[in-house]
């Protein structure tokens, strides 16, 4: 097994992030079925989430030491796949619903689960719609200050 290539991204949030892809050339699997296979598990599992941008054909042909067509071939079978969208020159992306994110379904799950025990209570309190939506919304302001507090 060759030694592992951390590869820059971009998150769903415009933020730089690493991967790392590990690559065999002794074995019979296809560099191409390689990267795909990882990077269809790193959406799969939530690595990857939806609206992340993946490196271009030519940036990770260089990281990898590999044909550009190699990875472009990677590229289309995940499109195939469904799991990325090719953008033209923008870039290739993580789709919005990737299919089979374990991730995805446990996110909308908790998602809806939070949102009745936040209905309930508000509707216990007297909370109107617009009452909850602007405290929902400062709530959401001060943890994204404190969020790029601690980042930065």
């Amino acid at each position: 097994m060759s030694n592992p290539t951390i590869i820059p991204f971009i998150d769903e949030k415009g933020n730089g992030r690493k991967m790392t892809l590990r690559l065999d050339n002794k074995i019979v699997i296809p560099l191409f079925e390689q990267i795909r296979a990882q990077i269809s598990v790193m959406i799969a599992v939530g690595y990857l989430l939806p609206h992340c941008r993946l490196p271009t054909v030519r940036e990770l042909a260089v990281c990898l030491q590999i044909a550009p067509g190699t990875i472009a071939r990677s590229y289309t079978e995940l499109e195939r796949d469904g799991l990325v969208i090719g953008k033209g020159r923008k870039g290739t992306f993580v789709t919005d619903e990737p299919p089979h994110s374990e991730p995805l379904e446990e996110r909308r799950f908790r998602l809806s689960e939070a949102s009745n025990r936040f209905v309930h209570e508000l509707r216990q309190l007297g909370i109107s719609l617009e009452e909850a939506h602007f405290a929902l919304e400062e709530t959401f302001k001060l943890e994204e200050k404190k969020e790029s507090f601690v980042s930065g």
